[in-house]
């Protein structure tokens, strides 16, 4: 009986062995991976659907800048069909058209035709007149004008004799915008004594000219050896007037010329083209035209009804 049981726990034990043997020979039951919400995947996608967004944003940027950079090589052509030569005498036509508005109405060049500025504006140079200024602000003393002396003053320039033909009208008109000749016959550049209301008398004991009872001293400006005039006068400048005088007062038909005239040699102020305010040409003698010190005096305002 003992016997028995002996033997029946003998093969439990070896049944038990098999299983476990068996058991460690089969393969590994596969383990179902973890699931992963929707809206986790989508999160882990994005950065990669992004890189892709950026790479073709970039790619975009630069085909365009090089389109960019192709299109502003090229120049942009008034008749991109036709020749450059048949497109420059309409480049012609408009620098011509802008420099003949800009002349018009806002700057012009002159050339100096004698020598009754002298030494401050030489025979040949050329100053830029301001045309816009005066329409802003009254004209001060001592400033140097280009003004339309015609029936105004003695003639000063010397005639210019008429055009044989159109090309040459033409050719002169040019070089007349450019300052490369004399402008006009009529046009005369003065520097301003007197304004409207103003007393100008010349000349005091010691011979200096005077306004409103303010003597000048001249000097800066006046040519050397002239005296401040050979002419004695004492005049009261009418209202929208002015009194003119070149600073080379021995060689300059100015408001002096016109003295007992019906005119009184005075210059209506709707006469007057601009101020020049620039030495252009030549280059050695480029400069500022500025009011002279003198005529800084505060005194001068206060005399004789002046309104400046």
């Amino acid at each position: 009986m003992d016997s028995a049981e002996g033997n029946a726990e003998v093969a439990g034990e070896v049944a038990q062995t098999s299983a476990a043997s068996r058991a460690s020979h089969r393969a590994p039951r596969r383990v179902k991976p973890e699931k992963v919400p929707r809206s986790a995947r989508k999160a882990s996608a994005k950065p990669e659907a992004a890189l892709a967004d950026v790479g073709v944003a970039l790619a975009d940027s630069t085909q365009s800048g090089k389109d960019a950079k192709k299109k502003a090589g090229k120049h942009r052509r008034l008749l991109p069909n036709r020749p450059f030569w048949q497109e420059l005498p309409i480049l012609i036509v408009v620098a011509l058209l802008a420099a003949y508005l800009v002349k018009t109405f806002v700057f012009q060049v002159f050339y100096i035709p004698s020598g009754s500025m002298e030494n401050t504006l030489r025979i040949n140079d050329r100053v830029l007149v301001d045309k816009v200024s005066y329409n802003f602000r009254e004209i001060k003393r001592g400033e140097i004008i280009v003004f339309n002396a015609e029936g105004v003053l003695a003639p000063e320039n010397a005639p210019i004799l008429p055009a044989s033909n159109p090309f040459q009208a033409g050719a002169r008109a040019l070089r007349s915008t450019l300052g490369l000749q004399q402008n006009s016959e009529t046009d005369y550049i003065k520097r301003v004594i007197g304004l409207p209301g103003d007393r100008v008398q010349c000349c005091d004991d010691q011979g200096r000219m005077t306004v409103n009872g303010v003597a000048l001293s001249e000097t800066a400006y006046l040519y050397p050896s002239d005296a401040a005039s050979l002419t004695r006068f004492d005049v009261q400048v009418p209202p929208k007037k002015l009194w003119v005088m070149g600073d080379h007062r021995s060689a300059s038909a100015d408001s002096r010329s016109q003295i007992g005239s019906p005119g009184g040699g005075f210059v209506p102020e709707n006469r007057v083209v601009g101020r020049a305010f620039v030495v252009t040409f030549p280059f050695t003698s480029l400069r500022r035209l500025s009011i002279p010190e003198t005529f800084q005096q505060p005194q001068l305002t206060s005399g004789n009804g002046s309104k400046k």
